[in-house]
């Protein structure tokens, strides 16, 4: 399989969870800076314009983080979403609130601000916004890092899951363009460190 690729925290998403499944995937780069992901050819593929895109062996593509590693999951003998229906319906819920509570809006942050110029062309960008969704991140942060002062070792519990990987990635984005932790999320920094030293971190 194929997997078109690109600098930003949704690749990294998928090579992690990858890694972590023990699954190849070759990598096709995609110039994300110089718009290459708008180009008739990539477009093509994926007319929503997004990477990653994941190509089967039949030609087929997908697009969306998370149906991306469901497929995956789904091809593995090891999984990260669960071994029962409950244990699914909570990889899939702990996903969800992380991505509209945190992800998003972390994201949506940096597109507005520091990342103003790559997108202003691109999408709808609403910059008088930006720190009030930074803020939105942070607080929900807060609510998790509660969350897990109950000493658990990954978001659902005592297993990783694609929660972990998806949070682990967007928070590591966030590090890098002006949207660090705040350090009074002792629960979630540990948590962090632990993710940080795992070999599929590097993917």
């Amino acid at each position: 399989m194929k997997l078109y690729n690109s600098m930003g925290p949704n690749p990294h998403i998928v090579r992690m969870f990858a890694a972590e499944l023990g699954t190849e995937l070759r990598l096709i780069d995609i110039d994300l800076l110089a718009g290459e992901n708008r180009e008739p050819a990539f477009l093509a593929r994926n007319p929503a314009g997004q990477l990653p895109a994941l190509e089967l062996e039949n030609g087929e593509i997908l697009a969306e983080v998370t149906a991306i590693c469901e497929y995956l999951d789904e091809l593995s003998t090891t999984t990260l979403l669960g071994d029962t229906p409950i244990e699914r319906a909570q990889t899939r819920m702990w996903t969800r609130r992380l991505d509209l509570s945190i992800c998003e809006p972390l994201l949506n942050g940096f597109r507005y601000s520091e990342g103003l110029s790559i997108f202003q062309s691109r999408m709808i960008t609403i910059p008088e916004a930006a720190e009030g969704l930074k803020r939105v991140a942070q607080d929900r942060l807060s609510w998790l890092n509660q969350q897990m002062a109950d000493g658990r070792q990954f978001i659902v519990g005592e297993r990783l899951t694609l929660a972990d990987v998806f949070l682990y990635c967007m928070l590591n984005f966030g590090n890098s363009v002006g949207q660090p932790m705040s350090p009074d999320h002792t629960h979630i920094a540990r948590w962090y460190q632990r993710m940080a030293v795992r070999p599929s971190a590097d993917a």
